[in-house]
């Protein structure tokens, strides 16, 4: 039987700590984190820009400090 993990965000969170910081996550899984096409990282990997990312062999992963940081400076400064 196919079994579909939780996306990590819909995940029960264990604490702030620098080991669940430094989880690499794969391109699939920072696709569902980001709610975007797995497509669209991969345009944004191509181009440079997006967040941070790396070759492991031949999968590209994503540490999960990484991609909060980028989605921080998505964010903005917040005005008063």
């Amino acid at each position: 039987m196919y079994r579909v993990r939780a996306p990590i965000a819909d995940q029960p969170a264990k604490g702030h700590t620098a080991v669940n910081d430094d989880q690499l996550i794969t391109i699939t899984e920072a696709a569902e984190l980001l709610r975007t096409p797995v497509a669209t990282l991969r345009w944004w990997r191509h181009n440079g820009i997006g967040p941070h990312s790396f070759k492991i062999g031949r999968g590209v992963r994503y540490r999960l400090s990484d991609l909060r940081a980028w989605i921080d400076q998505q964010h903005g400064p917040q005005s008063a």
